[in-house]
């Protein structure tokens, strides 16, 4: 990397929303380790960020607790109502590395506000769908739509913080996935309960239509750039030295540890996707409950939780990063150990107390993994690919995220939601080890080269 005066210093200083960190903290140096040492604007960006989360979460959603209502009025089967998950997940899944790319090598402020525009209209369209194949095409358009926006905004959000803050960041944001998941499902499901659940498709994408008027004029006042540092003589911008210039997965497959975590996050979200796809209906046929309690049910206890594990996470992870600069990936493991008992215990408990407590517990340790899994990655990719990172993460766990609402579809009247949950149990505790041999033998490697990249920018 080289350094050199960036062309549009007097702007930056001009303008109120550039992001221009101090030396220490651009580098990741400061000891400021609250967000009382955050310019405002970044904050601001990780609001508006955070309404745009919540709406791509509300609206892809929504359909998975009215699968009884579709069911009924499209007649479409427990195969078909799988693949509702399956189809948006794997579209969504082979799009992210290339929204990855796309936002490491282009304006990352217009893609996020396009997908949010697009996804937006898809989501109204739905609304129109009168046929199995009309929604399950539909489902498909929604997930190359929505994959333009998760690389990029997570990537966006990690470079307007240092890295004592990054997972407190990104954890603030990913509770925006909590918050759309529970509103999302409870809105559909009450709007299928009323029989109107067109109008749920048709209210989310006009909500978000509107969300894009500010969203664009905010961001509009937005730099994109990973790092910015001011010394006492002059401003300067850390370039990357030809990371735009090549594919960024070419620098992705020489982290042994990155890819590491695109074997043991596909295992993960396969049992994620499992619940948010199956365990409504998995509630309502159990415990004979209407469609709108079975997604209370579902999403209350499991993303209530999840929201405590992810800012607990967050805080504890950026604490113990001053201890041991492996503190995210052992949190990682820590939440795939103790998960694998909360999934066994929540597909067969005999209660709907218990069942509630073991979602309850799944998703206090899922929230641990969930607002590490792209921090922990950040800390051995180089800046320049962050986008991509994220991109090549999501296409590994899209893909098997759709295997599990499509394996759930298909098995359910075979095997089981119940079995398939503790099969998938026993995967979480072999990822969990596997992160251990990780962290032991790869992670400390990988760690010292990533510094010495960013010690090479200095220079």
């Amino acid at each position: 990397m080289t350094v050199e005066a960036p062309r549009d210093n007097q702007d930056s200083r001009r303008n109120p929303f550039s992001f221009v960190a101090t030396e220490e903290s651009a580098l990741g140096k400061s000891n400021d380790s609250s967000f009382g040492g955050v310019k405002p604007q970044a904050l601001f960006l990780l609001a508006f960020m955070w309404g745009a989360y919540f709406l791509n979460y509300c609206d892809r959603q929504a359909v998975f607790s009215m699968f009884p209502a579709l069911k009924t009025d499209l007649k479409m089967s427990d195969g078909q109502l799988g693949l509702t998950g399956t189809i948006f997940l794997w579209v969504y899944a082979l799009g992210c590395p290339i929204a990855g790319q796309l936002g490491d090598r282009f304006s990352k402020r217009k893609l996020v506000v396009m997908s949010l525009i697009i996804w937006s209209i898809v989501t109204i369209a739905t609304g129109f769908a009168n046929s199995a194949s009309t929604m399950l095409g539909l489902r498909g358009v929604m997930g190359i739509s929505e994959s333009l926006f998760m690389p990029i905004a997570i990537a966006l959000t990690a470079n307007a913080f240092a890295p004592t803050l990054r997972s407190r960041a990104i954890a603030v944001l990913t509770t925006a996935q909590i918050a759309g998941t529970v509103m999302g499902s409870w809105f559909g499901g009450w709007m299928a309960d009323l029989g109107r659940w067109r109008d749920a498709f048709f209210i989310l994408g006009a909500v978000g239509l509107v969300y894009a008027v500010p969203y664009f004029l905010f961001l509009l006042r937005v730099r994109e750039e990973p790092v910015a540092v001011t010394t006492a003589n002059q401003d300067i911008a850390i370039q990357p030295s030809g990371g735009r210039r090549r594919l960024a997965i070419l620098s992705l497959i020489n982290v042994p540890t990155f890819l590491l975590l695109c074997v043991v996050f596909p295992v993960f979200v396969f049992g994620l996707w499992l619940l948010y796809g199956w365990l409504p209906t998995f509630l309502h046929d159990k415990f004979s409950l209407n469609q709108s309690d079975a997604a209370f049910n579902a999403t209350l206890f499991l993303q209530g939780s999840t929201a405590i594990g992810l800012l607990g996470g967050g805080f504890l992870a950026d604490y113990l990063y001053q201890f041991t600069k492996a503190s995210r990936m052992w949190l990682l493991t820590t939440s795939l150990i103790f998960c694998a008992p909360c999934l066994h215990f929540l597909g067969n408990s005999d209660t709907l107390t218990m069942t509630r407590i073991a979602a309850a517990a799944f998703g206090l340790f899922s929230g641990l993994l969930i607002g590490n899994i792209f921090p922990a990655a950040f800390e051995v990719v180089p800046a320049d690919t962050r986008a991509s990172a994220v991109g090549v993460l999501n296409l590994c766990g899209g893909l098997m995220s759709g295997c599990a609402t499509l394996f759930g579809g298909l098995w359910k009247s075979t095997l089981g939601i119940d079995r398939l949950l503790s099969i998938t149990a026993v995967g979480y505790s072999v990822a969990g080890v596997l992160l251990i041999v990780g962290i032991k033998l790869l992670f400390p490697r990988d760690f010292a080269a990533c510094e010495l990249r960013c010690e090479n920018s200095e220079g």
